[in-house]
């Protein structure tokens, strides 16, 4: 009686301390108090928004990027046209009250003769350049996770937030009239970081990256996704036969387990051999299979076989639907 009490404490010590521990490691710390991280991409909260027009009127420095972004998809979104209830620029870079207390019509006449520029009091708006790229990120997200990009929900869980990579990293706000990547710029802009990935597209065979004929995008969703190196599609087999379709099946004699990893063979981005193998054939396919001799041939010339392609007589290595002509089995040489 006494022994099956003891078990039963230690069972329930065991069990509370589980739970505790689950606990602990499912609650989320802020990485400083929230107040002070709302005031970091709210901006100052004893500051009052006084409308882009007063902004400008007040200073010309951001004539040329009011009128590059006036002139964008978000520019037209953000004007009064549209009807939407926002605060155009301040709604990105905070109340701006106090960035121009100090700027007069009489202050502007005095710069302009004096040659100079009347610029505002930038420290007083949301200090960009110092913002954790998880706070960059949530200025987008106030106003993107409730528009027509459904995948940002996979941002917050994406390689790229994990890696300190922020939306302003990729889309240049101000740049001009489409603010979107194009999928041709995608090329120089991932590379800037997937350095050994660029040296892979190098390589003697590789996807036509550098000729522009596919894209980065084309394969990955640089915003996150569920799936492992944020494919498109939920397996690498389904991401390349969007192109490979000959190659998809289902065949009645297929690969063996290769038939749903392409990259058990294949290298994605690039290889110094042919078809982007990652080992060159007959070693590759030696991996797996044992060599065999091709015919009647003495012991000395049937080596050879061991060092010539395997698919000068597998020639449907990926799979097929016609069984071998000599023995009926599918040894995928139709």
């Amino acid at each position: 009686m006494i022994q099956s009490r003891k078990i039963l404490l230690l069972f329930s010590l065991l069990s509370i301390f589980i739970f505790l521990g689950c606990e602990s490691l499912k609650s989320s710390k802020p990485i400083m108090p929230i107040k002070e991280y709302e005031k970091m991409i709210a901006g100052r909260l004893d500051a009052d928004y006084v409308g882009t027009a007063r902004c400008l009127s007040a200073c010309h420095s951001h004539d040329k990027i009011k009128q590059d972004f006036n002139a964008s998809t978000m520019g037209a979104q953000l004007s009064k046209k549209s009807g939407m209830p926002v605060v155009d620029c301040e709604s990105c870079h905070g109340p701006g009250s106090l960035a121009i207390e100090d700027i007069t019509p009489e202050k502007v006449e005095q710069d302009r003769k004096e040659g100079k520029e009347t610029k505002c009091k930038y420290e007083t708006l949301i200090d960009y350049k110092n913002l954790p790229s998880q706070a960059l990120s949530l200025i987008c997200l106030k106003c993107h996770t409730a528009n027509a990009t459904f995948n940002l929900h996979n941002w917050n869980a994406g390689v790229h937030a994990m890696n300190d990579v922020s939306c302003s990293d990729c889309h240049k706000v101000h740049a001009g009239v489409d603010l979107k990547v194009k999928p041709r710029e995608t090329v120089d802009m991932c590379t800037k970081c997937h350095e050994e990935i660029k040296a892979e597209f190098l390589l003697p065979s590789h996807h036509p990256l550098s000729e522009r004929k596919v894209f980065c995008t084309d394969c990955h969703d640089s915003h996150g996704t569920p799936n492992e190196k944020s494919l498109r599609k939920n397996t690498v087999k389904e991401t390349c036969t969007q192109c490979h379709a000959e190659k998809e099946g289902p065949f009645v004699f297929e690969h063996a387990d290769n038939s749903e990893e392409c990259s058990s063979c294949h290298s994605s981005h690039g290889s110094i051999n042919n078809y982007l193998l990652n080992v060159r054939v007959p070693f590759l396919c030696l991996q797996c299979h044992e060599g065999h001799r091709t015919g009647s041939a003495s012991a000395t010339e049937s080596k050879a076989a061991y060092y010539t392609n395997c698919t000068d007589c597998h020639s449907s290595i990926h799979g097929t639907d016609i069984p071998s002509a000599t023995r009926g089995k599918g040894r995928f040489t139709q």
